[in-house]
């Protein structure tokens, strides 16, 4: 199976991916992994694993359509099975969805469909859940709405703040991620 990773941040996700392959508990191969913007360290950390990156920069294209269109051209040139948003904080338009159906997979910081969007975290803690998580799901034309694939519990401790339970969620959004895509595999 040949995946193509698009990160915007540390690709802390993606690192658990490479570890994994290297390891040799996952059989996959990435095919290369992709960014929004230059400077994000997850192409950097990319790089430094020997695998082929790129980055399609959001601020370079004047359209939207543009860039969607510049995107989709770039991923589908390594004909992945698999595409993984792993932290990636671009909403792709609806020809990017099309051509990858049920093939484009999103992590999110809390169990959905609660506290969907770019502050899951923050919300859960500001609702006071005593339980949070992380979801693997198919990526569909929404905010955090396709169909779920998978999804781990985390539970919110009484001093948690949002960087404290953010790092337990990325920790099992990873080992969920993994298993996710050794289902898929």
């Amino acid at each position: 199976m040949r995946i193509v990773v698009l990160v915007s941040g540390t690709g802390s996700n993606l690192q658990a991916v490479i570890d994994a392959i290297a390891a040799g508990s996952l059989d996959l191969s990435i095919a290369a992994v992709g960014a929004d913007r230059h400077g994000s360290y997850g192409v950097e950390r990319s790089a430094a694993a020997g695998l082929d990156t790129f980055v399609v920069d959001f601020k370079a294209y004047a359209e939207r359509a543009d860039w969607d269109a510049a995107l989709l051209d770039k991923v589908s040139s390594y004909r992945p099975d698999y595409v993984i948003s792993s932290g990636f904080m671009r909403i792709v338009g609806p020809q990017f969805i099309e051509a990858f159906p049920r093939r484009y997979l999103n992590t999110h910081p809390a169990l959905l469909p609660s506290f969907p969007g770019a502050h899951g975290v923050r919300d859960a803690l500001a609702y006071g859940v005593k339980i949070t998580g992380c979801t693997v799901m198919y990526a569909d034309a929404g905010v955090d709405t396709g169909p779920i694939i998978a999804q781990r519990a985390v539970e919110v401790l009484a001093d948690d703040t949002e960087e404290s339970l953010h790092e337990r969620i990325k920790v099992a959004e990873r080992e969920l991620l993994i298993q996710v895509l050794r289902e898929l595999s």
